[in-house]
C-alpha cells in the first residue's frame, strides 16, 4: 500500500496530469477508504479472524495491480486510491491475531508487530523507487505493491496451514 501511497502526488502530476488542487482530495478518499477498510476488517475478523486476514491480503493484491491500469483518468485513479485505501484496515487485524496467540508477551507481540510494519513503510517505497528508477515508471509501484501483498499472503498461508495443524494435533490429542 506505502509503495503506492508514496509516489502518488508524483504518478498524478506525472502521469494523470491531474490538477495539483485535485492532490488533497485524492488523499482524503484514501484516508476514507483506510477508515472504511479498519471498520470492516475488524467487523470480519470479529467473525473469522485468519479468513479476513487473507481476504485483505488478496483485496490488497488485486486493488493495487489495478492501480497502473487506472491512473490514467482521475475519474478511474480515485475509486482504486480507495480500494486500496481500504487495504489499510490490515493492520488492526493483525494486531489482533498477534494479541491473541502470544500467550503471556503480549507486549512484545505488540512491538514486534509496529516494528513489522514500519520495516514495511521502508520496504515498500523503497522497492518502488527502485522499480521507478530501473525504468519500469510511475505506474510500476502498483505492480510492486501487489507482488508484496501477494508475499504476504504466501507468509499467511504458512500461518493458516499451522493453525489447522494446530487443530487437527489438539483433537488427536482429545481423542
Amino acid at each position: 500500500m506505502f509503495c503506492v501511497y508514496t509516489y502518488l502526488a508524483l504518478t498524478m502530476a506525472e502521469v494523470t496530469h491531474a490538477s495539483p488542487a485535485a492532490l488533497p482530495l485524492v488523499l482524503a478518499v484514501f484516508g476514507v477508504g483506510m477508515t472504511v477498510g479498519t471498520l470492516v476488517c475488524a467487523w470480519a475478523a470479529d467473525r473469522a479472524q485468519m479468513p479476513a486476514i487473507g481476504a485483505v491480503l488478496l483485496w490488497s493484491a488485486a486493488s493495487l495491480a489495478l492501480y497502473p491500469m487506472a491512473v490514467h483518468s482521475l475519474w478511474t485513479l480515485v475509486p482504486v486510491v480507495f480500494l486500496i485505501g481500504c487495504g489499510g484496515g490490515l493492520g488492526a487485524v493483525l494486531q489482533t491475531r498477534l494479541m491473541d496467540v502470544a500467550g503471556d508477551a503480549q507486549t512484545l507481540a505488540a512491538a514486534l508487530n509496529h516494528s513489522a510494519f514500519n520495516f514495511a513503510n521502508a520496504l515498500g517505497p523503497w522497492l518502488g523507487g527502485l522499480a521507478i528508477a530501473a525504468g519500469y515508471g510511475w505506474t510500476s509501484t502498483g505492480y510492486v505493491g501487489a507482488a508484496l501483498a501477494l508475499g504476504g499472503f504466501a507468509i499467511w498461508g504458512v500461518a493458516a496451514l499451522d493453525v489447522r495443524l494446530e487443530r487437527r494435533r489438539t483433537l488427536a490429542a482429545a481423542e
